[in-house]
């Protein structure tokens, strides 16, 4: 059974800045299905803006940041815990920092964590922990975190569901005939940099650099990833469970 990786952004999972239990509910419904196929990890953001949900707090500050993302970590996970209990599945909780899978013995003790859970059917769902790490919370949401999650605990595949449906030959802002790239199968660093200050969402850090910085990860190490909308699942219901692409990037290495 292949090994992949779903990482799901902040804004696919808010709603005017408050988690969306219906939108949680529709990746459970997804999550369920692919659990089916393949072994699944997630890496979710979103306990900011469960936390923004649950204190009168405002995140205009790294410190304001880790206080709403400690507050929200527990109830994000009480959301994905009901969610996928309609199924009769379980899930679990990992805070990992990217200084974690600098230390073997870290990364390997976490990954014999993930892969325990994994032979139990549970869902490992893993976050940076926001407490302890800044760089991910100022710039990044979880994107270059998937990346590493991927490469460490062995997974065939990252696909990432953000408010971005596909990587453009061209800004599609300023340019009408912007044409979406289905498949990537090199990048390199002068590309990447074109995007650099183009940032995320209202209710997310990341931005198609920092996924293209991830996706660049991936590729160097001959690993697959697919970029697709959060917001319509039906697209990467397809590729994974259908073998068809009808949207989206898929990066593979050639």
């Amino acid at each position: 059974m292949k090994k992949i990786v779903i990482k799901v952004g902040s804004h696919v999972l808010s709603d005017d800045g408050k988690i969306s239990l219906a939108r949680v509910d529709s990746l459970c419904d997804l999550l369920y299905l692919l659990m089916q196929k393949y072994e699944v990890i997630l890496v979710s953001s979103g306990a900011i803006a469960c936390g923004q949900a649950q204190i009168n707090l405002e995140r205009d500050s790294v410190l304001n940041k880790q206080i709403l993302a400690a507050i929200g970590q527990a109830h994000l996970m009480q959301v994905y815990t009901s969610s996928l209990s309609r199924y009769g599945k379980f899930c679990a909780q990992l805070l990992l920092n990217a200084s974690d899978f600098d230390s073997r013995k870290r990364t390997n003790y976490a990954k014999n964590v993930v892969l325990g859970l994994l032979k139990l059917g549970v869902l490992p769902i893993i976050n940076e922990n926001d407490a302890t790490a800044t760089a991910e919370i100022v710039y990044g949401d979880n994107d270059r975190l998937s990346a590493a999650a991927a490469l460490h605990f062995e997974a065939d595949m990252l696909v990432m569901l953000s408010d971005i449906d596909g990587y453009y030959d061209a800004d599609p802002r300023t340019n009408k005939n912007a044409k979406i790239r289905k498949i990537v199968s090199a990048l390199d660093d002068d590309e990447i940099s074109t995007h650099t200050n183009k940032s995320g969402s209202k209710h997310g850090t990341g931005g198609i650099a920092t996924k293209l910085i991830a996706a660049k990860m991936l590729l160097d190490e001959n690993k697959s990833v697919f970029l697709a909308s959060g917001f319509d699942l039906s697209v990467v219901k397809d590729f994974l469970l259908n073998d068809k692409q009808n949207g989206g990037l898929s990066l593979i290495h050639i």
